[in-house]
C-alpha cells in the first residue's frame, strides 16, 4: 500500500513539475488552438465552436487578441462577428456585427487569450495549495503504512 501511494505521489509530483516547466509551451499551444478554432468556427454545433462561444460569453471577450481577429475568418465574411461577442444580446443586430466600426461599440473588444491565461495564473495558487494539501495527506498515508508494516513484522503471532 505504501509503495502504491508513493507511486501516485511521484506521478503527481512529476506532473506538477512538467506543468510548471512547460507552462510557456502550454500558452503557445492554447493560443494556436484558439486561432484554429476561430478559423474553423461555424454555426453548426461542433464542440470547438461551442467552446469559443462559452469562453467569449463567460469571460466577456472576443477573438484571440481582440475582436478584429474575426475579420480574418470565413465566418466573418458570411455573418460577421459571432453573437457570443455581444455585450447585450438585445442590442446586437447582424448588420452591426458585419461592420467592424459599428461592432466595436456593440461587442467586447478585449481578446480572450490574455483573459484566459491571466485567469489561469490567478487561480494557480489555489490549485497549488490544494495539491500541496493532498500531497501532505499522501505522505502521512505512506508513513502510517510503513509504520503498520513494521509493527506487523515485529509482532509475529503464533498460529493456534
Amino acid at each position: 500500500y505504501a509503495m502504491l501511494l508513493s507511486l501516485i505521489f511521484l506521478i503527481v509530483l512529476v506532473a506538477a513539475v512538467v506543468g510548471f516547466v512547460f507552462r510557456h509551451e502550454i500558452k503557445t499551444n492554447f493560443e494556436s488552438n484558439l486561432n484554429l478554432a476561430l478559423r474553423d468556427y461555424n454555426v453548426t454545433a461542433d464542440r470547438h465552436s461551442e467552446a469559443v462561444d462559452t469562453i467569449q460569453r463567460t469571460l466577456h471577450c472576443c477573438g484571440v487578441q481582440n475582436y478584429s481577429d474575426w475579420e480574418r475568418t470565413e465566418y466573418f465574411t458570411q455573418r460577421g462577428i459571432p453573437r457570443s461577442c455581444c455585450k447585450s444580446q438585445d442590442d446586437c443586430s447582424e448588420e452591426d456585427l458585419k461592420d467592424p466600426t459599428k461592432a466595436k461599440l456593440k461587442v467586447f473588444v478585449d481578446g480572450c487569450f490574455f483573459l484566459v491565461t491571466s485567469t489561469m495564473e490567478s487561480k494557480m495558487s489555489i490549485v497549488a495549495g490544494i495539491s500541496f494539501g493532498v500531497a501532505c495527506f499522501q505522505l502521512v498515508g505512506i508513513i502510517l503504512a510503513c509504520c503498520l508494516s513494521q509493527y506487523i513484522t515485529n509482532n509475529q503471532y503464533e498460529m493456534v
